[in-house]
């Protein structure tokens, strides 16, 4: 092989020119970077390369005659310093954070781990096992696709009606799509798959991860799987699970998803993690950023840099006052919306994108450079308005530009309709576009993205059907998934034969359809609710890779009865522009009569 030449810092990750590929991999704190290549995404080392290139603390290298389909990897050279945050391992193969596209899921093993044991002082030892033999592989891919004439349908918020999915539960079971893409980004725009969207007036899909993910090693050890993938590890390449292939076709694939969804007037929006990393906490595996550069990528405590802040339950959180880290956030938001012309954006855990100190700040540096971005300001942008640090809860505080999801319209909705008392008032204002939360900073009913059900927590049909969770399935003794569900089984705890029961839940199943899609604001279905799908009690299927939580798509009488009902219910909202107005209420008399009015059946009105 030729010599690897200096080549360029910029841009980071591996950059195919067409002659060869430059390798660029940002550290601050590293001594030396080398580069690892293999033959194919399971063969051996084949060469070990010390990047010549270091400007700016971004080590590259240019290496003549590398193609796509190359595997590589990294080590990184440093201090091996816990009590400061340093974790370097030359022993320990590492995923490129700018990867493009990695070859495999990541398995669970114990030479994944950059530490051996801790010492009398409980320090930490670095362990000296090599992990290239159980880590997947980088993989050198061409930005060369044949888009065509695609355009983003640019769908006003207005007329938007928001399906959330799971890329591999969607199609999976369904019996016209062809076999080879059931499960996978091909299945999501196969034609059944559109023809149902369209049939419920859909204008975008709000896809679960789909960055490449690591399940943790607590699941590995109970047999199951991080079926979401709320635990990535690669902001730039989509998983290759949901691919014929790990060596640049989920690539190219994932882009096939994207202009067939588009040719229907179908958007796409990604939900994404980059509130933490699928590393966990400080005794989690190195196969990424941990070793890289921890101290830079990781919120550390000041006192102590070993345990990591953890505003998310998750083991870690991603250093967002960092500019570096800022800048991997935005590279990898514009990466999506420019090469895989992806529409828009919802942000896991919002608020710990924007904490400075501990608190959360409305006017945190990611907001201001995304909403300067020219490329991302014309995205969809939704946050989740919650994480578990402090004042966790920052509904309603987001910019402007941003909507979110409204879970006071969730429960207000639940509550009514199972009978609770004093929710009317609240109720009005749900139903009105919630303009409580909203219009103080000049959004409008768009902001609030409604829904009863989404991916965490009960189906719509087990909504009506339980009022306890049953997560055994889970191996967590039932302790996992919300206990506060505000359900009602209508009579009969799980599946009946009652006609009275099946009776009530199907008025409940259809009051819950209907205000969803007569409210102000954006409404979202979760994938299958109109099916009628059921997770048998299971409010938290996020490791459940199995019937349990995939759509089941056979139509009894009662299952098609709700179809049809959603279908018309949302058909009458598209019609109807005064079901999805851009401004808010406010009572005032028009030409004719005031814009809104709570009237009682007898026509008295309410307020």
């Amino acid at each position: 092989m030729t010599a690897v030449r200096p080549g360029v810092p910029s841009p980071l990750g591996a950059t195919w020119d067409g002659r060869g590929t430059n390798f660029a991999v940002f550290s601050v704190h590293a001594t030396a970077v080398e580069l690892c290549l293999f033959d194919g995404p399971e063969g051996p080392e084949t060469h070990r390369l010390a990047l010549p290139g270091h400007a700016g603390d971004v080590w590259h290298g240019y290496l003549p005659n590398v193609r796509p389909g190359q595997c590589y990897g990294y080590r990184a050279h440093g201090p091996y310093d816990p009590e400061r945050g340093h974790l370097f391992n030359p022993a320990k193969l590492l995923l490129d954070p700018y990867s493009r596209a990695i070859s495999g899921s990541v398995p669970w093993s114990d030479t994944l781990l950059g530490h051996a044991s801790r010492d009398s002082g409980s320090r930490l030892v670095p362990d000296t096992r090599d992990s290239a033999g159980e880590l997947p592989r980088c993989v050198v891919v061409t930005s060369s696709f044949a888009w065509g004439d695609d355009e983003p349908p640019r769908t006003p918020w207005s007329r938007s009606v928001i399906y959330e999915c799971h890329v591999k539960g969607l199609s999976i079971r369904h019996p016209d799509v062809a076999e080879r893409e059931r499960g996978t980004y091909l299945g999501v725009a196969a034609d059944p798959i559109i023809q149902h969207l369209r049939s419920l007036g859909v204008t975008a899909v709000e896809l679960l991860p789909v960055h490449h993910a690591v399940t943790e090693r607590a699941l590995v050890e109970r047999g199951l799987t991080n079926y979401w993938g709320y635990n990535s590890i690669g902001f730039f390449a989509p998983d290759a699970r949901y691919a014929s292939g790990g060596l640049g076709q989920q690539v190219d694939e994932f882009k096939s998803m994207v202009r067939r969804l588009h040719r229907a007037g179908i958007e796409v929006i990604l939900d994404v993690v980059f509130n933490h990393t699928g590393e966990g906490d400080l005794l989690g595996p190195t196969i990424g950023f941990r070793g890289i550069d921890n101290a830079t990528y990781y919120r550390l405590n000041a006192a102590d840099a070993q345990p990591y802040v953890d505003f998310t339950g998750c083991g870690n959180t991603l250093d967002c006052r960092n500019p570096h880290v800022l800048a991997l956030i935005m590279d990898s938001l514009r990466y999506w919306t420019l090469e895989m012309h992806v529409d828009g954006f919802r942000f896991d855990l919002a608020p710990a994108l924007a904490r400075g100190s501990d608190e959360f700040d409305p006017a945190a540096p990611l907001f201001a450079m995304i909403r300067d971005d020219p490329v991302l300001a014309q995205a969809k942008l939704i946050a989740e308005p919650w994480d578990l640090g402090p004042d966790g809860y920052q509904g309603g505080r987001f910019p402007e530009e941003w909507a979110e999801w409204n879970d006071g319209y969730r429960d207000t909705v639940r509550r009514f309709w199972r009978g609770d008392t004093g929710q009317v008032a609240d109720l009005a204002s749900r139903l009105s576009g919630s303009s409580d939360p909203f219009e103080a900073n000049g959004r409008g009913p768009w902001a609030s993205v409604n829904f009863i059900v989404a991916h965490d927590g009960f189906t719509l049909r087990d909504l009506v059907s339980y009022e306890h969770k049953d997560n055994h399935a889970n191996g967590q003794d039932n302790r996992d998934g919300s206990a506060e569900n505000w359900s009602c089984n209508w009579g009969a705890e799980g599946p009946t034969d009652r006609a009275d029961v099946l009776r009530l839940r199907d008025r409940a199943t259809r009051n819950f359809l209907a205000t969803l899609a007569f409210s102000q604001g954006v409404p979202m279905l979760s994938h299958g609710d109109e099916l009628g799908r059921t997770q048998h009690g299971n409010n938290n299927v996020y490791c459940q890779d199995s019937d349990v939580s995939w759509v089941d798509w056979s139509l009894d009488a009662e299952r098609r009865g709700i179809l049809e009902f959603a279908q018309r219910v949302f058909s009458f909202r598209q019609a109807h522009p005064e079901l999805r107005r851009s401004t808010f209420f406010h009572g005032r008399a028009g030409r004719e009569a005031r814009d809104l009015a709570w009237l009682h059946p007898d026509g008295r009105e309410i307020f």
